[in-house]
């Protein structure tokens, strides 16, 4: 008769993100420069801090991973950037600092608050309050408001718990950038003048990301020289504020921001930075310009509707500086979206985070030095199989089934995800009772490799869309 199994525990290696990583580019000297001059901290306190934000940016997702559902934040505190994770139990302390962060217990989880804010997303605001977002920090959601009497009595008709909400005093409403340049102005059909985010292609066709609320699917643009550029193939505004424009072959498409003092930057990839981490941005009005992030995933009650998954800075902005370019080191982040203030009292800027529009439209961010041809990515592999999943949905491959290997030998898997996701793939072997996984590509990125020194047997793939939605391809090798 068949037992079942007893349960097989899948050892993980500890993280350890305090060893020295490989060799990290040299920040420029005028990123740094601007962030000692908007931070108020010393040279060497800004070079750590980049590093120290470039581990923990990194470190951060599989931390999350790992403390699952206990999880409640992460964020930097002090000048140079000391990592800080949330839990809601005492006993995952041992496992945040043996990973090199500050551990901090608190009371709400960060599903709890999120929900809290998903359900606020959910109730017309009235016209003083200006946004609400998840503060890990504050272990609380946010709302800032122009009228917290007013605020409150939103609250206590959403029906949110009131406890997980707390106020700042906001004095101007955000609205929309609409005469904007990040790295370089562009002009739309409709006569606004606007930014180029970042360089990112479909497939072969090469064009830029922007803001959503700059134009329409269809509309018509022209670079900063009059020459004619491209139209707008993805657009969202409100609800999102993201744009995607296809250029014509006039364009080409480095992997650079316009810096203006800071020089022209590389960029070298799209790791999300923290809750307190550096960040700068570039505007044709204001030019460059560094700050902190103050939250994520906010939503903004702008005059033209809300929008929801923003991330709010403490960077000034001014008009004419909406749809620009959002850094944090090396790594691309967003798009300016709105925001209020300027940049002689200081203000607020929200912009829409690149990863989503990424993996939306399933394109590709061209980073400096980059190939610009698309990537051969899991094509070389003997067998490949493509599917589709949103978010927290799993398939098993090959073709919704498993595969018999009759001899021992290696077993190879690609997985070649959207750009922004992070997607998960696991080799799993039949035991006679139950399928057991046997090796797996779980980093907290879109694409993952396994390779597996196997008996014969039973096997099949599972991939998982921990984070993201999209399209993705599956190459494998068999003995």
């Amino acid at each position: 008769m068949l037992r079942a199994p007893a349960l097989i525990a899948v050892a993980i290696g500890a993280l350890v993100v305090t060893a020295t990583p490989a060799l990290a580019a040299k920040p420029p000297s005028g990123v740094v420069d601007a962030i000692q001059r908007d931070l108020g901290i010393t040279e060497e306190q800004a070079i750590n801090r980049l590093a120290n934000e470039s581990r923990g940016n990194a470190a951060a997702p599989t931390l999350r991973k790992r403390l699952g559902d206990d999880y409640a934040g992460t964020w930097y505190e002090g000048p140079e950037s000391a990592l800080v994770v949330a839990s809601v139990d005492s006993s995952d302390t041992t496992e945040i600092t043996r990973a090199g962060a500050r551990a901090r217990i608190v009371t709400r989880t960060f599903a709890q608050l999120t929900k809290v804010k998903e359900n606020l997303d959910k109730a017309a605001p009235p016209a003083t309050v200006h946004s609400w977002a998840v503060s890990p920090q504050d272990n609380a959601v946010v709302v800032q408001t122009s009228d917290e009497a007013a605020a409150r009595s939103w609250i206590a008709s959403s029906g949110v718990d009131a406890e997980a909400v707390t106020y700042e005093r906001s004095t101007e409403r955000p609205r929309p950038f609409y005469d904007i340049r990040g790295g370089d102005a562009y002009y739309t059909s409709e006569g606004y003048r606007c930014s180029i985010g970042f360089a990112a292609r479909r497939g072969t066709q090469l064009g830029f990301t922007t803001a959503g609320h700059c134009g329409g699917t269809g509309v018509t643009t022209t670079g900063y020289n009059r020459v004619a550029q491209g139209t707008f193939q993805i657009s969202s505004f409100p609800g999102n504020d993201y744009a995607w424009v296809a250029t014509n072959s006039n364009w080409t498409a480095p992997g650079v921001v316009n810096g203006y003092s800071a020089g022209t930057l590389p960029v070298r990839g799209s790791t999300v930075t923290q809750p307190q981490g550096s960040v700068c941005r570039s505007g044709s009005t204001t030019q460059w310009h560094c700050g902190t992030v103050t939250a994520l995933n906010a939503t903004v009650n702008y005059p033209e509707g809300t929008v929801s998954g923003l991330t709010r800075t403490n960077v000034c902005a001014e008009g004419g500086d909406s749809g620009g370019s959002f850094i944090s080191g090396d790594q691309a982040q967003g798009m300016t979206s709105g925001g209020s203030g300027n940049c002689s009292i200081g203000g607020t800027t929200y912009f829409q985070p690149l990863g989503e529009l990424l993996s939306v439209g399933s394109l590709t961010l061209i980073t400096s030095g980059g190939d610009p041809d698309p990537p051969a990515g899991c094509q070389s592999y003997e067998d490949t199989y493509t599917g589709s999943l949103s978010g927290n949905q799993s398939a098993y491959q090959p073709g919704g089934s498993y595969y018999q290997a009759t001899t021992s030998g290696t077993h190879a898997a690609c997985l070649d995800a959207p750009d922004g996701t992070d997607f998960d793939v696991y080799l799993q072997k039949w035991n006679g009772y139950s399928w057991t996984v046997v090796a797996r590509g779980d980093s907290p990125n879109s694409d993952e490799t396994i390779s597996y020194n196997g008996t014969a047997g039973y096997y099949r793939y599972r991939v998982h869309a921990y984070s993201g939605s999209g399209t993705y391809t599956l190459g494998l090798n068999r003995p």
